[in-house]
């Protein structure tokens, strides 16, 4: 039973594969049109010399086999296919443009093959830290495997739009939206490395239906509305403070190199209390906002 049970399985995904087609050139076919189309006139011409027996019989055949060939036809564009079926039985797809026959009994669905290119609307999303943001991405695409796209799928555009939305979140939700510290990836800082993310998420999310992803880029990217303001005033002030901590490690490289060659080269003899008063006033020097005012001391260096 299980035999069975994985042969019909197997059967079943293989008629999910797409697969060349029997198909006929048209302009072969348009020949064969064209002679029938004589059978029919030697046949009026036999009925008229009155040989009704053979004229009648050439102009049946001919026009049975006139509207038999007939039916037949269809075109295929450049990047057009055209999935062929029996009974709803998949027998093929033809990819080869221009004029082309098949038995008129056998239907043809017809599936662009072109790039497709969509831009998402603006979703919001919760990012890795819980804020929420909106993300907006640009999606290049191809069917690549039209047994897959009509069969696996209802509607694989549809498909497509949908699954392009759930990538969105999956990977929105994977990344904080930034980070001062640069020590994780981020969705602001490494667009690069998210959008190769996306596409590899929404490549396994459309396989299924036969589709290849062939760019996929991030158009939009901030905080939502509602946040927005706040988490601008957050950024402004950890940028502030990431400054001021730079500031204060060089202003205290500076007046320790300052005091350091003060004392090798013998300039003056500084005992603790006027080191630390030193070390004072290069700090307010070098970390204040606003210009200092010099103030020159006219007496001694204790007075």
């Amino acid at each position: 039973m299980n035999t069975t049970s994985d042969s019909a399985d197997s059967s079943a995904l293989s008629l999910s594969r797409e697969r060349p087609a029997h198909t006929s050139s048209g302009y072969t076919m348009l020949l064969v049109l064209l002679l029938t189309l004589v059978a029919i006139g030697i046949g009026i011409w036999q009925l008229t010399g009155g040989n009704i027996a053979l004229g009648a019989g050439l102009i049946a055949a001919g026009t049975l086999a006139f509207l038999f060939i007939l039916c037949g036809f269809y075109l295929l564009q450049p990047n057009q296919a055209a999935a062929i079926l029996l009974f709803g039985a998949y027998k093929g797809t033809d990819r080869t443009h221009g004029l082309r026959w098949v038995l008129p009994w056998l239907t043809r669905t017809k599936i662009s093959t072109r790039i497709h290119n969509i831009t998402s609307d603006r979703i919001k999303v919760n990012d890795l830290r819980g804020n929420p943001v909106e993300i907006a991405t640009n999606v290049v695409w191809r069917v690549t495997d039209t047994a897959q796209a009509l069969f696996d799928v209802a509607n694989y555009m549809e498909f497509v739009e949908i699954q392009i939305e759930s990538a969105v979140r999956a990977i929105g939700a994977r990344y904080p939206y930034d980070d001062l510290e640069h020590k994780e990836v981020t969705l602001r800082g490494d667009a690069e490395v998210v959008s190769e993310e996306l596409e590899k998420e929404l490549q396994d999310r459309v396989t299924r239906a036969g589709i290849t992803i062939d760019e996929c880029r991030l158009t939009h990217l901030a905080y939502a509305q509602e946040i927005a303001q706040a988490m601008l005033r957050r950024q402004q002030a950890e940028a502030v403070i990431a400054a001021r901590s730079k500031i204060v490690i060089g202003a205290v490289s500076m007046v320790e190199n300052a005091i350091q060659l003060l004392s090798e080269k013998g300039v003056v003899d500084l005992d603790d209390e006027r080191k630390a008063a030193m070390v004072s006033n290069l700090m307010v020097v070098l970390c204040s906002e606003h210009s200092t005012q010099p103030v020159v001391n006219a007496g001694s260096l204790y007075q």
